[in-house]
């Protein structure tokens, strides 16, 4: 028997044998995915401001607090404090948050900011432990969320591989790589959520996320609609820090 003989056979048998015993099925399963933290001690969740820099297209500190209240109204358990978003960059500017950290390297403004590394000078804004113990004496000593969000324009050239379809004279399909020069430009969205306990000021947990996103260069893409195209990446794992959430899927049975 040939190679090719047994091998259908064993498939055929294979089949046979299935059908005998029955007949496959899709079932929904669920994977809890715990949070990162233990947030059972607060009750309230206060969006206080991030450090918000580069393209000026965007307000990332207001945009970004926006977003994540919308999200936690209805997805967490913990109750969203209503407050106006702080301009935390402004208030390090001006010395009200910060001061005596690191005092004697300048800060530069936040929209002339390109790089995460120019974001670094602001870390003294969360050293601050003061600022943030009396902010949250404010609003019942909540969980403080703040951090810092770069937006900023970026661009990419080089050869990428791409399919491209093409018919013979018989009308066959064909579908053969190309590889082609292309320009694409877009944005990146780098962040750092930090996470402060508002009874003492201390940090309790710090994330950062980083996202890009192109498009070919004749398309006109809004910088906003870009903003929220990378936001919606992020949510879902800024999300997973504060509650159990869930992976829903599908399982292929035998029955």
């Amino acid at each position: 028997m040939s190679g090719r003989v047994a091998s259908s056979a064993v498939t055929l048998a294979l089949l046979t044998a299935c059908s005998s015993v029955g007949s496959l099925h899709e079932v929904a399963i669920e994977t809890p995915l715990q949070p990162k933290f233990d947030v059972s001690s607060f009750s309230h969740i206060l969006i206080a401001g991030f450090i918000g820099g580069g393209s000026d297209e965007v307000d990332a500190n207001r945009e970004t607090a926006r977003l994540l209240r919308s999200q936690l109204r209805n997805r967490s358990d913990l109750r969203l404090v209503e407050a106006d978003v702080l301009s935390l960059a402004d208030m390090a500017l001006r010395k009200e948050v910060g001061v005596g950290f690191n005092d004697a390297v300048p800060l530069a403004e936040p929209n002339t900011i390109t790089e995460e590394q120019g974001l670094e000078e602001y870390e003294r804004v969360f050293a601050d432990i003061g600022f943030w113990q009396e902010l949250g004496a404010s609003y019942q000593e909540p969980l403080i969320v703040t951090g810092t969000v770069l937006f900023t324009p970026h661009a990419r050239a080089g050869f990428v591989t791409r399919e491209q379809e093409s018919y013979d004279s018989f009308g066959r399909r064909r579908v053969v790589p190309v590889r082609a020069y292309r320009e694409r430009t877009g944005y990146v969205l780098s962040q750092k959520f930090i996470f402060i306990d508002g009874r003492t000021g201390a940090t309790l947990y710090t994330e950062s996320h980083r996202e890009e996103i192109l498009y070919e260069a004749d398309r006109n893409t809004p910088a906003l609609s870009s903003y929220f195209e990378l936001m919606d990446r992020v949510i879902p794992t800024f999300l997973s820090v504060l509650s159990t959430q869930t992976i829903r899927g599908t399982r292929t049975l035998l029955r």
